[in-house]
């Protein structure tokens, strides 16, 4: 960690204390994550990422898989291997099988034979992720692709999702928040 962790507890300023709170409250049961701590350096920002990353996180009509397969490509393309440590077992848990993992967990899937125990529909969210977060344009035919899967809710909720989780990768791995950038992949999430 390139910054030391806030303690929450030296927060002692009434609007800075209910800063801290609202994000107890979107991490209750879990406590606060060394992302939180790191962002607690600056009340105002913690607040809006929280309200932001909350509502992408919990208030989208996406399915768990399609979310969390955005969320894991992303950490894999920036190795944000701390981002790829919380989602892995998302992903998982939302219905990604191991075997689809483990093509999430590919850096480069150019060219690779769309099989590996994901969908033509979760393809098409790791194609449109991909290229969002490598090239920032999308070529029309991904995005096409993703459109035959998604209503325009779904396209909306699914690229503020890739959006969010890259700005969420880069703040990770510049601040080395949670000390994950030297170890890669599923070991990560095994531990």
């Amino acid at each position: 960690m390139r910054l030391p962790y806030v303690d929450p507890n030296t927060i002692t300023s009434p609007a800075e204390t209910a800063v801290v709170e609202r994000v107890r409250a979107r991490r209750s049961p879990r406590p606060l994550q060394a992302l939180d701590l790191t962002l607690l350096h600056s009340p105002a920002v913690a607040d809006g990422w929280n309200s932001f990353l909350g509502a992408v996180r919990t208030k989208t009509s996406l399915a768990d898989d399609i979310r969390e397969i955005a969320i894991c490509r992303v950490a894999v393309i920036n190795e944000a291997w701390y981002e790829w440590a919380h989602h892995a077992p998302l992903a998982k848990a939302g219905g990604v099988s191991d075997e689809g993992l483990k093509v999430l967990e590919e850096g480069n899937l150019e060219g690779k034979e769309r099989s590996g125990g994901l969908s033509e529909k979760q393809w098409a969210v790791v194609r449109y992720t991909d290229a969002m977060t490598r090239d920032v344009s999308v070529k029309e035919e991904v995005f096409e692709e993703l459109k035959r899967h998604f209503d325009e809710k779904e396209v909306v909720e699914i690229t503020a999702t890739v959006a969010c989780y890259n700005c969420v990768s880069r703040f990770l791995v510049a601040l080395d928040v949670g000390e994950k950038n030297g170890v890669k992949g599923l070991a990560v999430s095994d531990r």
